[in-house]
């Protein structure tokens, strides 16, 4: 699949290809000829300035104030790379480096940022070839851009750092040479131009986002499993009640449930229970209203994917540079956070659904074994399940409402967004696995309401789960169950 830079990113579809194995990106003739307008009007522009252009002509940060004499610039901005690649922690995982990479091309080409063509196409040309640069996931304030992972991920321009190479790592001058790759040597603004901008936070978001969208979905599923299996009523979810109170999402997952669960015996029985809890009763309101977050959180993010964010901006029609702020992550760093409690919130009632399906109520037996007492059953997947729920309170601390001074003071208010991205990721994949676990005894409990069956759509998702997970007759080793739903929902 080859994605063209030049287009404008409407949804999360025109984004998702970049994830593919096979996927490759090209700048096509408008972005080329706006690269290389811009950089034309920087170095003409170069020739006859005199006062101090900041990054250009300047230090960096609380350095702004010191010149550079011309023939320093190309060093200056290697020595920017350089110094600044301090990104540290756990590796960044290859697929969201791919992001990053097609991201900083696609802001790159929009003309505004005075690199050479040489230096974009070289970006394109490792990401079509499969070289990832290493990349650590600590380091950025999501300020001044992200600047020690992107300095990480463009050391080896220069021939320097390490990349990945079809699943090895390497020395990024080694790979270097296997394609004939020159180290590029950077001219005035370029090193500055890489490492402003918010590639980092913003791939993190768009997989996280990604990922997001696709645990609500399966949410939905396996609440409608989970409220048959806890023989729940379906008057809950009558298009009038959402209707009265109409969130888009409340009256979407109100209808969704209803879908799942059309035509199935447990759902249609007289039931004996007036109501039922609310972790089943209120599914629309509170999938809902996480649905709503997520809607409006990926506008915020698309609209980011579609922006210049480095600094000093040029702007050659106007005939002016500017050194002002778009490389500050606030837009990402506030939705980032708010993605995070908007998913944790779908593994909370997950876990309560839980609770109440082990809790012997119902008809189902305690930890749903028919045996309880000799067998533990499916007492600790739910001790779990309330773990990983439990750590998710504590990463839904927002880091945007964090600040610390940097630079002596020159960079006095940053966004943190780089650790809301990351722990975001930590959220989402959590609330995976709080579902996995959710599915592992929801299942479990379905058979119990046997020989009555379930929907046709809830019957064929459970058939197709017990290729994977078997009925748990007595007790047995029970991570690789939970660890096989989790592969289970990833397919």
């Amino acid at each position: 699949m080859i994605f063209d830079i030049n287009q404008k990113i409407h949804s999360l579809q025109d984004v998702q290809g970049l994830l593919k194995e096979d996927s490759r990106i090209e700048l096509g003739d408008d972005a080329c000829r706006r690269i290389v307008n811009c950089r034309e009007y920087l170095d003409n522009r170069m020739k006859t300035q005199k006062e101090p252009i900041y990054g250009i002509t300047t230090g960096f940060g609380s350095l702004c104030n010191v010149s550079i004499d011309s023939e320093d610039l190309s060093q200056l901005q290697k020595n920017l790379v350089m110094s600044h690649a301090c990104s540290v922690g756990e590796e960044v995982p290859q697929e969201i480096v791919k992001l990053m990479m097609a991201f900083k091309v696609k802001s790159l080409a929009y003309g505004y940022s005075g690199v050479q063509l040489k230096t974009v196409q070289r970006l394109v040309d490792m990401f079509n070839k499969g070289v990832y640069p290493v990349v650590y996931q600590q380091g950025s304030l999501g300020a001044s851009g992200d600047l020690a992972p992107l300095a990480n991920m463009c050391l080896p321009l220069l021939g320097l750092g390490e990349v990945r190479f079809e699943g090895e790592k390497y020395p990024a001058e080694e790979i270097c040479r296997k394609f004939g790759w020159e180290p590029i040597t950077l001219a005035s603004k370029e090193g500055l131009a890489l490492l402003n901008g918010t590639q980092f936070m913003l791939s993190f978001a768009i997989w996280n986002l990604i990922k997001a969208k696709r645990l609500m979905e399966q949410a939905d599923k396996i609440a409608a499993l989970s409220i048959d299996a806890f023989d729940g009523r379906l008057e809950p979810f009558t298009h009038g009640v959402h209707a009265i109170r109409p969130h888009n999402g409340q009256i979407e997952t109100a209808a969704a449930i209803r879908e799942l669960l059309e035509g199935s015996e447990i759902a249609s029985q007289p039931k004996q229970h007036v109501q039922d809890p609310y972790s089943f009763r209120c599914v629309p309101q509170v999938h809902g209203a996480s649905k709503d977050a997520i809607a409006h959180i990926e506008n915020v993010f698309i609209t980011e994917l579609n922006s210049a964010t480095d600094n000093p901006t040029i702007l050659p029609d106007e005939d002016l540079i500017v050194s002002a702020g778009n490389f500050h992550g606030q837009p990402l760093a506030i939705h980032l956070d708010f993605l995070a409690i908007a998913i944790a919130e779908i593994g909370s009632i997950s876990e309560r659904r839980t609770y109440q399906l082990i809790s012997g109520k119902r008809g189902l037996p305690s930890f749903l074994v028919a045996k309880p007492g000799l067998n533990s059953g499916f007492m600790i997947p739910q001790y779990a399940q309330a773990s990983v729920v439990s750590q998710n309170k504590m990463l839904c601390m927002p880091n945007s409402v964090d600040t610390l001074d940097s630079s002596q003071g020159q960079e006095d208010h940053v966004s943190m967004g780089a650790n809301a991205a990351t722990k975001c990721y930590r959220v989402v994949n959590n609330v995976e696995t709080i579902l996995a676990i959710e599915l592992f005894n929801a299942a479990q409990a379905l058979e119990f309401r046997r020989p009555l069956k379930s929907s046709p759509i809830i019957e064929e998702m459970v058939a197709a789960y017990r290729k994977v997970v078997p009925f748990v007759e007595t007790d047995q080793v029970m991570y690789t169950h939970i660890n096989n739903t989790i592969i289970f929902l990833k397919k």
